[in-house]
């Protein structure tokens, strides 16, 4: 045996792995009512084995409203019903691991739905509550709070600031939610939301799932004070030129480090993979530390001119940074969240 296949046999096994990304929804239908289900999924696994898949990933399987194809999660410990139900997951979980392949789900950490029983309870608590402190909650600006806290805009469009009704019937403070306004941002400088979160990891690693994709995985902290940003920079684009306040903070490390702690106390290599939207490659280096996650996806190339000279810029910069730190590079042409890369390029 050569030592390049030795090498490679030594690897965990997500180096090398072929994975085949679900959408469950769309995907396999096993009771006839138009909707994708686990069972769809189950039912489908010696399909995937004969494909050559080594892993699958399915996108977020948890109850929701799907405002947002399922990522506005109302319950992080459950399935969603349309789909089937926990021991459904159960099985199909340990079915993929007979046919010789791996599990990896979804984790959505930077915001829930507003739907889930947390956001429900901050709606009736009053300012400056526990129940608040869980969320994103500030006053307004001007006289009577009528203007947001700051003057950032969603993914989605418009104003990142949603003014809720209080108890007595009047219009009170306002959440962020950097995406839908269904999907209101968690605040993790709260002690309570990143123990929930370690907690949601043990509950589906202790179900057998091999490995987790991080939602966006360079949210979750937001610079303190929550600045303004200027006029020109406002939007919150997920792979923006400029620094922003709500992406790429510092202050993200510290959960991956603890999360890190957490899957390596589980046999089999569990592993994470970061959904980080950030750039150049030695920003996107720190999120693969030997004590942080074992992967990020490099979403540089869906911005890179389809020029050689370009491409081979970005190759060149992404492995020299992730070699620094011991990692394996990872470059996106697609997702879902992009146009399909074969309309981008001419």
């Amino acid at each position: 045996m050569t030592p390049v296949l030795a090498s490679r046999k030594e690897r965990p096994w997500w180096r090398d792995a072929v994975t085949y990304q679900i959408y469950i929804r769309s995907f396999a239908d096993a009771n006839g009512d138009g909707i994708g289900d686990v069972e769809g999924i189950r039912s489908r696994l010696p399909y995937l084995k004969k494909l050559g898949v080594d892993a699958i990933w399915i996108t977020p399987w948890y109850p929701s409203p799907q405002h947002d194809h399922g990522y506005d999660v109302a319950n992080y410990m459950d399935i969603e019903p349309q789909y089937g139900t926990l021991a459904d997951a159960e099985k199909l979980i340990k079915e993929t691991h007979e046919h010789g392949m791996k599990l990896i789900i979804d984790i959505v950490p930077n915001h829930s739905s507003d739907q889930h029983l947390w956001f429900q309870a901050a709606l009736k608590a009053a300012p400056g509550s526990p129940e608040r402190d869980r969320y994103i909650f500030r006053d307004g600006k001007g006289p009577n709070g009528d203007l947001p806290p700051n003057n950032w805009e969603a993914i989605f469009g418009g104003c990142a600031w949603q003014r809720v009704i209080e108890a007595d019937g009047k219009p009170g403070q306002w959440y962020l939610h950097l995406f839908a306004v269904e999907q209101p941002d968690f605040n993790w400088e709260s002690a309570e939301v990143r123990k929930h979160f370690e907690e949601i990891l043990k509950f589906w690693l202790d179900r057998g799932v091999d490995g987790i994709r991080i939602d966006v995985a360079h949210g979750m902290i937001k610079y303190p004070g929550l600045p303004d940003l200027p006029e020109t920079q406002k939007n919150a684009e997920m792979l923006a030129p400029h620094e922003r306040p709500f992406w790429d903070q510092e202050g993200v490390h510290d959960i991956y480090r603890t999360w890190r702690k957490i899957l390596d106390s589980y046999p089999g290599d569990r592993m994470a993979v970061a959904e980080a939207w950030v750039s150049p490659a030695e920003r996107i280096a720190r999120y693969v530390r030997a004590d942080e996650l074992q992967n990020s996806f490099n979403f540089e190339m869906l911005t890179t001119l389809w020029k050689p000279e370009e491409i081979k810029k970005k190759i060149d910069n992404s492995i020299a940074s992730l070699i620094e730190v011991g990692a394996p590079p990872s470059w996106v042409f697609n997702n879902h969240d992009v146009v399909r890369s074969i309309d981008r390029l001419d």
